[in-house]
Formats: C-alpha cells, structure tokens, sequence
C-alpha cells in the first residue's frame, strides 16, 4: 500500500536520510493517517533539503537539537534566516512547500495532521471548521503539551514493538485538538456533558479491549461499534471505568500475568507474551510500575504467602 502523507519514509527522503525513520501512525479521526515521525542526523548531506508533495496538511515540528542560523524556503524561495531552539515548536502548511537548508546535525519530532482530522475535530467539538493554522515561519512556540506528547510518544518510536495502539490512538488525538485550539482558533461548543458510557457500553467495550490483550484494536474501531466519536468515546469511558482505554488495558494485562503467575509455573518470558506484552523487558517495566514490584518479586512473595497459609 502506499503511503499517502508526509511521515516516515517520505520524511526521511525530504532530509536526506539514509534509511527510513521511526513512526508510528494511526488513523482515530475520520480514518485519516495521523502519524508521529522522529528524524535525527548528526552527520548530514549539506544542501537544500527535499520537496514534500503539496497537500492540504500540516507538520507540526518539536525541535530536540539547536539548529542556528537555519535557512528557510517556501514555494521555491529564500525566505528567511533564523535561530530553532531546542523545545520549541513549529508549524508548516505543506501547500506552501516548506523548505530548509541542511548544513549542521538535526533531531526532531514530526506531526503530520491532515485536515480531514481537523475537520473531524472541529465537527466533534460542535465548532466551525477551521480555516488555517498559525503557520507563520519562522515563528516558534513555547508549547509545554506538545512537548509532554512528544516525550510520551518517544518511547514508543524507540520501542515500536512494545508500542500500545490505544495509547498511540490517544496521545494523536489529544495533540491533534490542542493544534486545533491552540493554533486554529478552535472554540469547544460542547453539548451538556452526558456523563460515562452506559452499561452495555462499557461492559462492551472492556470485552473488546480484553480480548486482544496485544492492543492492536484502535480506538476507532471499538468508538464505531459503539456508533460514538473517538473523542466522546474516549472521554466517557475514562469516566464510566476510571481510566483511559490504553492504561486499562495494560491494567488487564498486569492482572493476566498474576492469573498465569499463581496458577503455573512458566517461565516470565512466556507470561509475557501470554498477557499481551512485546517481550520479558516490556512486561517487567509496565508490571513494576503498576505492582510496584517486578513479577519476580511478586511471584516469590505469592509463593511465600501460600507456603505459611499452608
């Protein structure tokens, strides 16, 4: 299939990278990709970057690395020269044909937004549509939630195996209705809120969730089985169970682990698998910060408790 936005391989073509980046990609709002690329060189190609394709879409870049005194271009020109700082956001319309000279080491977080999501969001929000994005060059921004989501979703693009789908689903989604307000205009005209999901919902839900216990449901397939929004369904399910999808999930799969721990006597690698984890070091991180201990510990101190009741 190919790939129809500016992410993954097609970023890396456009700064002359050697091999594709990491990405990570996933399509909760009208079935749109929405995707998250990291891109790092330290020792580039000197040049005039690529030309990314025109589209009606939007990268929103989180900068890791100082780039001073950087060159830009838009529709085939020389724009401007200015200092990107380290933290800083900035934003791109991709019919303009955003361009830079690469002449010193880069890393950065991409976003790729196209505006059928904008538009989703905007029709879930009960707001008007919005027209453009605040795509000013040259003009960063001091935007902590963008880099709170972008150091979230790190860990995926170093881990993809390990990358939870619903978690993914739900940080793109939230950093795609904070570039809607933050940078559109977007105004929330939110209906009166209506509270969780009703009970066959949630019980519905949960059992979708549980039933693949490798998350690779989106969110947009358990929201469209439920014939709610990805945005409505994730809010009323965190208040209908207490928490996000992706966290309840991995809730579950802690709670599968302790089931095949107390009852057997495999080998952690094999539970691992067994409760939906990508390998034995996946399940030792997430199982340690929900327990507070790693399976190890736990089973010996379950076995120790059954062995003084008996």
């Amino acid at each position: 299939m190919t790939q129809a936005g500016a992410y993954g391989d097609k970023l890396g073509q456009f700064l002359r990278l050697k091999e594709a980046p990491p990405s990570l990609v996933t399509r909760s709002l009208r079935s749109a990709e929405l995707a998250v690329t990291e891109t790092r060189n330290d020792r580039p190609l000197t040049g005039l970057s690529g030309s990314l394709t025109a589209e009606d879409a939007f990268l929103v870049s989180l900068k890791l690395r100082d780039y001073p005194d950087c060159e830009l271009w838009e529709r085939g020109k020389s724009i401007m020269k200015a200092d990107v700082r380290a933290g800083t956001t900035y934003l791109y319309d991709l019919k303009l044909d955003p361009r830079y000279v690469i002449d010193k080491p880069f890393h950065s977080l991409f976003f790729y937004i196209p505006r059928s999501a904008l538009d989703s969001i905007s029709e879930q929000c009960n707001s008007s549509r919005i027209d453009e994005l605040d795509c000013q060059i040259g003009i960063g921004h001091d935007d902590e939630i963008i880099r709170h989501i972008g150091a979230s979703l790190q860990e995926g693009l170093r881990r993809p195996g390990e990358a939870n789908q619903l978690f993914v689903d739900h940080m793109m989604l939230a950093l795609t209705a904070h570039v809607a307000q933050a940078y559109g205009g977007l105004e929330r005209r939110t209906e009166p809120t209506r509270g969780g999901l009703a009970p066959w919902q949630a019980k519905r839900a949960c059992e979708r969730l549980e039933s693949d216990l490798g998350g690779k449901l989106s969110l947009q397939k358990i929201a469209s089985e439920l014939d709610l929004s990805v945005s409505h369904f994730s809010r009323a399910f965190r208040t209908a169970v207490g928490m996000p999808p992706h966290q309840w999930l991995l809730h579950q799969r802690v709670k599968a682990a302790k089931q095949l721990m107390s009852v057997r006597d495999l080998p952690l690698t094999e539970i691992a698998i067994s409760a939906g984890f990508a390998n034995q070091s996946h399940f030792t991180r997430v199982f340690s910060s929900i327990v507070g201990v790693s399976p190890a510990v736990w089973r010996r101190q379950m076995s120790g408790a059954s062995g003084a009741k008996a």
